[in-house]
């Protein structure tokens, strides 16, 4: 039996409203985009849902900074997002913290590093 899934295409500014339908685990079409990213997308959204996580963690030897943002370096699997978080609830980093600097190797292994996105 076919069903259909609802989607808001974030890969552009545009937000385009697409449609996917689908006989259990089988894309039969994909409608609405406008462009292919759209298509992509709503390909991934439905079969393996990825995010980035970002947030900040406590920065341990700065004069001026107390804080500094991290994000996954790629996107991991939506349904590992609680893990991330709780892999980073006891991360503090000790500073001088530059951009790009790994604060976290392989979050819940699922080989992408937390990285800093700014200096501390």
């Amino acid at each position: 039996m076919a069903q259909e899934r609802e989607l808001t295409c974030i890969n552009c500014p545009l937000g385009c409203a697409v449609l996917v339908q689908m006989d259990g685990d089988k894309i039969l079409s994909i409608s609405g985009n406008t462009c292919k990213r759209g298509e992509t997308y709503a390909r991934m959204e439905v079969t393996n849902p990825t995010r980035m996580v970002t947030t900040s963690v406590p920065v341990d030897g700065s004069d001026s900074e107390r804080m500094v943002s991290v994000k996954t370096a790629t996107a991991v699997p939506k349904d590992l997002i609680f893990g991330v978080m709780d892999a980073l609830s006891g991360v503090r980093v000790t500073a001088p913290v530059s951009i790009g600097d790994v604060v976290l190797a392989n979050v819940c292994d699922t080989g992408v590093d937390i990285v800093a996105t700014r200096n501390a």
